[in-house]
């Protein structure tokens, strides 16, 4: 992790083409450069906790780490990139320097153990529905697999119906285990099967969001970028439109700097 700056995980929702995903890493490696900023590419090969069983979902493992292998070689960047069931953790750790767990699939023990045993860096995303404190269990399954490279996500909580809020604090709670802890700026700001059959958000809440976590603690920024999130094929509501990423990372620094 680079001291002076945050870390940074970003990149599309998910795989939606190999052109895309190249464009996109092309761009995120000059942008994080120019800015000296530690960055992780990021990439879905499955969404598999879409709203409507019609939603796109992404290539699939086989196809998807073919072509994030393809980022790596080609860009020299590291990956970052999400399991939902625990034979994916091996498979997933031949090209991903970071495996992330999904926040509704946290509580799940085999999965953490699968993910732990790879001895890659784990970031476990906090569910929606858990107290900060009880990440604490969470911490525990990974940390007794053998595994103490772990980060905890925040990515806000359920209030009542279609809605997240963050609480701040919970940053600060989940700093006293010891671990990074990564403030996901998108997916905090996401109106959970907010448009019927798929998740509605508010992109313009990201940045104000992303400085007040930055303002209590958060060591790492996950975003996600696209180049057109109006058409989008997962998550484009809450998605930073990668043409604006530059201006914002440089305000966002400015804010870690000055709490740093």
């Amino acid at each position: 992790m680079n001291n002076k700056y945050f870390s940074l995980i970003a990149g599309p929702c998910v795989i939606e083409s190999e052109e895309m995903v190249m464009d996109i890493a092309e761009k995120m490696k000059e942008i994080t450069e120019r800015l000296g900023i530690d960055y992780y590419f990021k990439a879905s090969f499955d969404k598999a906790n879409r709203t409507s069983i019609s939603s796109f979902r992404g290539p699939g493992i086989e196809e998807g780490m073919r072509i994030l292998k393809a980022v790596k070689d080609r860009f020299g960047l590291r990956i970052a990139t999400d399991i939902h069931e625990p034979w994916q953790a091996k498979q997933a750790a031949e090209v991903a320097d970071i495996i992330q767990i999904p926040a509704f699939l946290c509580r799940q023990t085999d999965l953490l153990v699968a993910a732990a045993q790879t001895g890659k860096i784990i970031n476990i995303k906090k569910a929606q529905f858990l107290a900060p404190w009880d990440m604490r269990n969470v911490v525990n399954k990974v940390k007794e697999s053998g595994n103490e490279k772990l980060m905890l996500c925040e990515r806000g909580t359920s209030f009542g119906y279609n809605t997240l809020v963050v609480d701040m604090t919970g940053i600060v709670e989940m700093k006293k285990f010891g671990c990074p802890v990564v403030f996901d700026a998108t997916h905090s700001v996401q109106k959970p099967g907010g448009k019927g059959d798929a998740t509605g958000g508010n992109r313009e809440f990201v940045e104000p969001l992303a400085k007040a976590a930055l303002s209590v603690g958060a060591d790492w920024l996950f975003m996600e970028v696209h180049p057109d999130p109006d058409h989008a094929l997962s998550d484009g509501p809450n998605m930073v439109k990668l043409s604006d990423l530059e201006e914002m990372l440089k305000r966002l620094i400015k804010v870690y700097q000055a709490v740093h």
